[in-house]
Parts: structure tokens; C-alpha cells; sequence
């Protein structure tokens, strides 16, 4: 049995989520191979050679996966795919972007956001906004999954030796292609791969609140900045620092909820945290049910005198 990782790279480096998603592979069983596709990618499959647990590197070079475009992608995939039992996908955009047209072309049911491998066909997974955990079992020869990153630890980065085989890329399907792309630069963390977030709720009453009163607190822990999705619907924050069901799933060391109430949709993409910390003034909100340290306060009153006190 050999599972197939589907890297998350930049052409030049790995990205975190890959290093989660190999650790859900490892819990499969079998050897774990890495997929590289990209353009110019060389330096992206060496780092991925150097994870510990992973036998093979495969190195697919071609101008047609410069921006990973999903249909060129998906191609690479399924021209391998006969020789895995299993294609893991981290549950990123670009992840479920792509494994769902795998699934759909190899007539299998994708396996969707896993938090735990209990054998190499059975898996958890969190539904109705991680209030239940289902159990899922699939007969199918070749398993499609998606892993929340958030469920598993990061495998070492280093420490690996596996062997990069360049292998022939498929060629461009035509079916799209890459314009262009705006990208919002910042220069705090990543929101899924910080360490700290502190994020404000729709309580801060406008965009120029959130900003006065946040940006000092990231500034002091080196945070990374994140909102509810009230707070983003009344355009206080922008959408990709949303956190939530239907924004991202994170689990930072610290998180500092400010002003935000605990709607369900936000806890699923927070409540794995490892130390929660809610500021609100409503002592009845729901964010304290998850909190490990509450502060019952006004937080224009509460979040400055913190600042001034770190």
C-alpha cells in the first residue's frame, strides 16, 4: 500500500499545510509519496525530499502547472493514480480545488476535511459545524481524501532523505487558462500557519474600531489578525481574514477573541486552539463555553489596557 501526498508549493518552497497532510498519510499506512507539480519547481521537490516519512518525491516540471491551474492538476493526478490506494489533498483552496474533479473522473466518493485516520479505510470527520463527528468507512480501490490540517501535527521539515524521480508532466489540457492575480500583502503571518491571532468581532461597531483597536494588539503578540464573519459581512475586516466554517480553519497556540460572541459557524474554525482567550462583555456569550481564560469587559476599555500592559 503507497499513498500519494499532492503538495501545496509556491514553486519554490513547501507550504505548511503539506506537512500536516503527510502525517494524516503516515496514519494510512504505507509508504508516502510526494507529488511536485510546478514550473521551475526543483528547489519546492527538495524540500519536500527532506520531510521525514516520506520514500519518494515525484517531480513533475511543466510551464502548465506555473499557477496550478485545477484542470492541469487533476490530469497529473489521475495519470498516477493507479499506482496508490490512496490520494491525500490538504483542505486548502488549492486542495479542494483539485481532488474533487479526481474523485469525480475515478468514479469514487471523496473523502472530505478528515481530523483522524482510525485505519487506512476509516476516517473521522467534523459535520454540522463540528458539532458531530462522523465516522466514515470506503470500499472504494482508491481513496480521494482531504485533510483539515488543524487535525494532525506537522511533520518534521527536515530530517528526511527521500529520492526525487522527475517524472513526465501530462500535457496542457486547454481547457483554462491563467490571466492574472491580486494579492493582498501584509506583512503579519499567514493566517492559517500563525502561532498568535487575536481576532474582533462585530461588536468593534465599525472598520476604522477594528483597526484602532486590534492592529496594537497583533502588533504587541506579533499576531496574526482575523474576524468574525459578522464583522467581515459589515465590512470592518477584509473576507480573507474571515475565520469560521465558511472562512478558515485555524488552530494557533494562542487565540484572542474580542468582541465576538461565539456563533457555531466561528467556533468550527476556532475551537481547536490550544489556549482560547475571550474578551466580551455579554457574560452569557457562547465564545466562553470554549474559552480557557474569559474577561467578562467593555473591550475598547479592556484591549488597550492590555496592550499597554504586554
Amino acid at each position: 500500500m503507497t499513498v500519494l501526498v499532492i503538495a501545496d508549493h509556491d514553486n519554490a518552497a513547501i507550504k505548511s499545510a503539506t506537512l500536516n497532510t503527510v502525517t494524516a498519510a503516515r496514519a494510512c499506512g504505507g509508504n508516502v509519496h510526494v507529488l511536485v507539480a510546478g514550473h521551475n519547481a526543483g528547489p519546492a521537490a527538495q524540500a519536500a525530499s527532506q520531510i521525514a516519512g516520506v520514500a519518494k518525491v515525484l517531480h513533475a516540471d511543466s510551464a502548465a502547472f506555473a499557477n496550478a491551474l485545477a484542470e492541469n492538476m487533476a490530469a497529473q493526478v489521475l495519470a498516477l493514480a493507479a499506482n496508490y490506494s490512496h490520494i491525500l489533498f490538504a483542505a486548502t483552496a488549492a486542495g479542494k480545488n483539485v481532488a474533487p474533479r479526481v474523485a469525480a473522473k475515478l468514479d469514487v466518493a471523496q473523502i472530505s476535511e478528515i481530523i483522524k485516520v482510525d485505519s487506512a479505510d476509516t476516517f473521522q470527520r467534523p459535520i454540522y459545524a463540528g458539532t458531530a463527528i462522523a465516522t466514515v468507512q470506503s470500499a472504494d480501490k482508491v481513496k480521494i481524501v482531504t485533510v483539515r490540517t488543524t487535525g494532525f501535527d506537522a511533520a518534521p521539515a527536515s530530517g528526511g532523505s527521500a529520492a526525487v524521480e522527475s517524472i513526465a508532466p501530462v500535457a496542457d489540457s486547454g481547457k483554462s487558462s491563467f490571466i492574472s492575480q491580486e494579492l493582498a500583502k501584509s506583512d503579519r503571518p499567514e493566517l492559517t500557519a500563525a502561532k498568535i491571532i487575536v481576532s474582533g468581532g462585530r461588536a468593534l461597531g465599525s472598520a476604522e474600531k477594528f483597526q484602532e483597536v486590534m492592529t496594537p494588539l497583533a502588533d504587541k503578540l506579533g499576531a496574526a489578525i482575523g474576524a468574525s464573519r459578522a464583522a467581515v459581512d459589515a465590512g470592518y475586516a477584509a473576507n480573507d481574514l474571515q475565520v469560521g466554517q465558511t472562512g478558515k480553519i485555524v488552530a494557533p497556540q494562542l487565540y484572542v477573541a474580542c468582541g465576538i460572541s461565539g456563533a457555531i459557524q466561528h467556533l468550527a474554525g476556532m475551537k481547536d486552539s490550544k489556549v482560547i482567550v475571550a474578551i466580551n462583555k455579554d457574560e452569557e456569550a457562547p465564545i466562553f463555553s470554549v474559552a480557557d481564560y474569559g474577561l467578562v469587559a467593555d473591550l475598547f476599555t479592556a484591549v488597550p489596557e492590555l496592550v499597554k500592559a504586554l
